[in-house]
């Protein structure tokens, strides 16, 4: 592991940590309108879909431009997704979404 690692995971902590703690650093966050707390609650799960997003679909191969890659991934989010509706349960949909993808490599590996 190289320390550019460890310096980029400090900085991504340091970043992402007030909107994280933003109930302990704004005392009273509480007296928000409903639709502004739903909201906060949802900017989290929201930019971890966008990242994730962008790892399963997209591929860069090369200098090439990146292209549209459906595949096990993808199915996988498919399958989290419809989880997490069906139970309202999100680390149920992220642990099918992983052991999917994790079996699919196994038995068919790249």
């Amino acid at each position: 592991m190289s320390l550019d690692l460890v310096a980029l995971a400090l900085l991504m902590g340091a970043v992402t940590y007030p909107s994280r703690a933003l109930p302990i650093l704004a005392p009273g966050i509480e007296r928000l309108p409903p639709r502004a707390l739903e909201y906060l609650r949802l900017v989290g799960p929201g930019v971890l879909a966008a990242l994730a997003a962008v790892s399963v679909l997209v591929v860069r191969e090369g200098g090439a431009a990146p292209t549209l890659h459906i595949g096990i991934e993808f199915a996988a989010v498919l399958a989290g997704i419809a989880v997490v509706r069906w139970r309202r349960n999100v680390f149920l949909g992220i642990a099918v979404a992983v052991i999917l993808v994790a079996l699919v490599r196994a038995i068919a590996p790249a």
